[in-house]
């Protein structure tokens, strides 16, 4: 016989046995040894998970309670992960598109990334997954009760009943040790998956060992085994009914997605989407084995023991009184497997949502005097809220265990757990797949749920008399019999279970629903909810930030916080390089932007991380409200040290701007000297032509009529290009001081284009493709003469500088953001990223070679586009030279 002192030092050995298998995980993946923790196997064995204590020991005992019901826990899932493939595939994409911590994460992130929706749906998933803990911590508790029962020399009154206490704190202190290690949602919990993997097949094992021995070891074999059941009064009951089969099937289905357990495994550690495809068989084919003897077992159970016998524990006492010690062990360790797997998970995925949408925007608000910047300081506050949420979670499950008593049935706390967290399902697959989805419906749906559900299912749990007094069980409060928490709304006779979930999913699903019809959503749930719908075609994330007053320094400020430094500077110096900016400072873009929230979003979870990024742009669709939960950066950086910091950053960017603008001066003092020579020679060429033949047509008095004209006829020529050199120069002039007078009128884009290319001819020699005829059917009101001026110098340009063995000029129209913009795009090499700046100034010229004017042209049209009041730019990344001209926004006018 086991003593209870070996069986505990079996659960040492036991947990120092997955210590090491953690800890080695870890080193492979830190090593960048982790290809073999990245296999479809260990996915589908983490999703294992699933399979509880409730499985291992509640199975047995809902069988022997209620005879086949049992497999409506099995059957949920399985109809997902095979009919519901697609979506589980839908909702890893969007996962790791949108770098998604957990299932709060994911309801907020398409929401509007509210905070507020965070805080609701956290609260709910602690406050429902709590029984479950509960019942991990009694299932233990009651097997090493099994044991100290049989243990002679066992003490069973102060050793068993502070073994919860004691396993709680274990649990604690190895999902502290491997669950909190790092923050960046790539960087999956290498160490806590494989340990998971391992106590799947540790548990599946074990079970099957104990139902291999049933029977064949006691019950004779298949047949007699088949017999046995087909004989029992209560397993013999064939009898389905459907309307709580259903509810159970239903009910498990939602749970097998909402948990945010199975959430973490499934989606959170999801390594390649890929790898569901082998779940899809492989999951089912496990939680079937798994489910293979519970019905051999519960009916050995009940005709072997003593009337009385626990059927939660027929898995370890069938054994013990057999006198088989070391099945009865490996059967312990088998549920031990069960319920500490699924702690683990658990206090990972609530520690991560309580520390990101609950501890950090409460700190970040009442730290507003917090000034000293240490590097990675706000990434050691969530590493610690981590760790105390941690803690507090495994202590709400022991408090839940005490106050409860410990002595319901293991499957009826489970099912509890199950209603609870079942209530994010509207809100997530509405989200999902309607775009019309909104916040608030989302939380007056959650709200509402939730209410239900805690009255009528999670209050009673505790026992009558305990939290609800008996005679509001029996009269209702002040005597409202309608409002009874069996009886909700005067409907008696249901199935308390299926009464509660009844109630609680219909009421919440109406009122997600009504309240979205009736609702708009704001413009970032609408983006949200489009990137999130739509993800297979738009896996990127959206790009909604502009670069509004954002300072690069203030982001790698931030960045550092969170990130660490070495992490942050290498992420800015990456974007920079891929703007092709000198430095490590990238310029805040948009897209920038938006690949920092997403790394910041690994850390503290995408409401806040989009929060904290507004603050310092200065353009969110966050509300004021959740901008005040998260407070500004900056603003929390009002110490002297901060000052300096600050006053360092501003120095060190005053001179790289000084450095770049001593640099371009230089450019320019080249570039004038280069024009001053280039004036002077183009000066001097047609005035000298213009000297020597009028001198010609003076001294020589025996030229022929037809030379007399070719001489006249190049004097003409040289003196009208003379004209036209002093006419750039005078209008240069002229636009520069303000004393251009506009002549503006209405006018239509395809005309005003229509004469830039007929002024040029250049169809003669460049090949003009113009794609959106369309879209040049915009008035306009402007100079248009002016306006043909630019496009006929931005033509012209590409006549003489595009080197293309077949030139051609692409002219295209798009709008953006209200402004009409024209590109003019040749398939030449294109202008050198150093002449790009300067290509504008009134002392440049590019392509000496063939550069037949002094350089004036895109200074004059960038004078003209301003007087206009559009604008006109280089575009570069396009392979030839490409030129932007932005119209005039408050001047365009739709085509009639």
């Amino acid at each position: 016989m086991a003593s209870l002192n070996l069986l505990i030092g079996v659960c040492v050995a036991y947990g120092a046995f997955l210590f090491l298998v953690a800890f080695g995980a870890e080193r492979a993946a830190l090593k960048g040894k982790s290809g073999w923790l990245r296999s479809p196997v260990v996915y589908t064995l983490s999703l294992s998970i699933y399979c509880t204590a409730w499985t291992f020991y509640g199975a047995v005992g809902y069988a022997a309670r209620s005879g086949l019901e049992y497999l409506t826990i099995y059957i949920g899932p399985t109809l997902v992960m095979i009919g519901w493939f697609w979506a589980l595939r839908k909702i890893v994409r969007i996962g790791r598109s949108q770098r998604i911590t957990s299932v709060a994460d994911l309801i907020s992130s398409r929401y509007g990334k509210s905070n507020l929706l965070a805080v609701a749906v956290t609260l709910i998933a602690v406050v429902g997954t709590t029984p479950y803990i509960a019942l991990q911590l009694q299932s233990v508790t009651q097997s090493f009760a099994v044991f100290a029962a049989a243990d002679p020399t066992a003490r069973t009154g102060e050793e068993t009943q502070t073994t919860a206490l004691w396993v709680a704190m274990g649990l604690a202190a190895f999902t502290v040790l491997f669950g909190t290690r790092n923050l960046d949602a790539n960087e999956r919990h290498h160490g806590v998956v494989m340990a998971i993997a391992v106590e799947a097949v540790v548990k599946l094992c074990a079970l099957l060992a104990v139902g291999i021995y049933v029977v064949w070891g006691l019950g004779g074999g298949v047949v007699e085994t088949l017999a046995r059941i087909d004989a029992s009064p209560r397993l013999g009951q064939w009898h389905v009914a459907s309307g709580r089969w259903s509810g159970l099937i239903f009910l498990a289905a939602a749970a097998f997605i909402c948990l945010p357990r199975m959430f973490q495994v499934l989606v959170v550690e999801n390594e390649d989407e890929r790898h569901l495809r082998t779940a899809s068989w492989a999951f089912p084919t496990y939680v079937m084995l798994m489910s293979l003897f519970v019905m051999p077992i519960a009916v050995a159970g009940l005709t072997m023991l003593p009337r009385g016998a626990n059927p939660d524990m027929f898995v370890l006492t069938l054994p013990l009184s057999q006198g088989q010690s070391g099945l009865a062990v490996f059967s312990f360790i088998g549920g031990f497997s069960s319920a500490t797997s699924m702690v683990i998970v658990a206090a990972i995925a609530l520690s991560t949502m309580v520390s990101n949408h609950i501890v950090m925007p409460i700190w970040l608000k009442l730290e507003p005097g917090r000034g000293a910047v240490v590097s990675g300081d706000v990434r050691n506050v969530v590493i610690m809220a981590r760790r105390i949420s941690i803690v507090a979670v495994l202590f709400l499950g022991y408090l839940y265990y005490r106050l409860s008593g410990g002595g319901a049935a293991l499957a009826a706390i489970g099912l509890i757990s199950f209603s609870g967290v079942a209530q994010f399902l509207p809100a997530m697959i509405g989200g999902i797949f309607w775009r019309g989805a909104a916040r608030s419906g989302a939380l007056a749906g959650l709200g509402a749920g939730f209410a239900i559900w805690l009255w009528c299912l999670f209050l009673p749990s505790f026992g009558e008399g305990v939290v609800i007094p008996a005679s509001v069980m029996q009269q209702g409060p002040l005597g409202l019999s309608w409002l009874r928490p069996y009886a909700l709304f005067g409907i008696e006779g249901m199935d308390p279970l299926v009464h509660g979930v009844l109630w609680s999913i219909l009421i919440n699903a109406a009122l997600f629903t009504g309240i979205s019809l009736f609702s708009f959503p704001s413009p970032m749930e609408r983006l949200q909810g489009a990137q999130f719908v739509n993800v297979f075609q738009h896996s990127a994330s959206p790009r909604g930030w502009e670069g509004g007053t954002a300072q690069s320094e203030d982001l790698m400020v931030m960045a550092q916080r969170l990130l660490g430094a070495g992490e942050a500077q290498l992420l800015f110096q990456r974007e920079a390089a891929r703007q092709g900016v000198q430095g490590y400072l990238p310029e805040p873009t948009g897209e920038f932007l938006q690949v920092l929230e997403r790394e910041l979003s690994g850390s503290v979870g995408a409401a806040t991380a989009h929060a904290m990024v507004g603050q310092i742009v200065g353009r969110t669709a966050v509300s004021v409200e959740d901008l005040m939960a998260v407070a500004d950066e900056t603003a929390q950086i009002m110490e002297y040290s901060s000052q300096l910091e600050a006053k360092s950053a501003e120095l060190a960017r005053t001179a790289r701007q000084l450095r770049l603008a001593n640099e371009k001066l230089t450019q320019l003092s080249v570039q004038k000297d280069a024009f001053l020579s280039q004036i002077s020679h183009e000066l001097r060429t047609p005035m000298t032509s213009i000297r020597s033949f009028s001198e010609i047509l003076r001294d020589s008095g025996d030229l022929s009529e037809g030379q007399k004209a070719r001489y006249a006829q190049v004097i003409h020529d040289e003196a009208l290009r003379l004209t036209r050199l002093l006419d750039d120069l005078l209008d240069l002039s002229v636009l520069e001081n303000g004393q251009v007078n506009l002549n503006v009128t209405r006018v239509r884009l395809r005309d005003v284009l229509d004469q830039a290319v007929s002024a040029t001819g250049a169809d003669r020699g460049l090949m003009v493709l113009r794609r959106t005829p369309a879209q040049e059917e915009i008035w306009l009101e402007t100079d248009g003469d002016r306006l043909a001026q630019v496009f006929i110098n931005l033509i012209a340009n590409a006549e003489k500088y595009c080197d293309a063995a077949q030139p051609e000029l692409r002219i295209s129209l798009r709008q953006s953001e209200g402004q009409m913009m024209v590109d003019f795009i040749d398939n030449g090499s294109g202008i050198e990223t150093d002449q790009q700046a300067m290509i504008f100034e009134k002392f440049s010229r590019i392509g000496e070679q063939k550069a037949g004017g002094a350089g004036l042209g895109l200074a004059i049209c960038r004078e003209i586009m301003a007087r206009l009041g559009g604008g006109i730019s280089y575009l570069p990344g396009q392979r030839g030279a490409a030129f932007r001209v932005v119209l005039p926004q408050a001047r365009a006018i739709a085509a009639r």
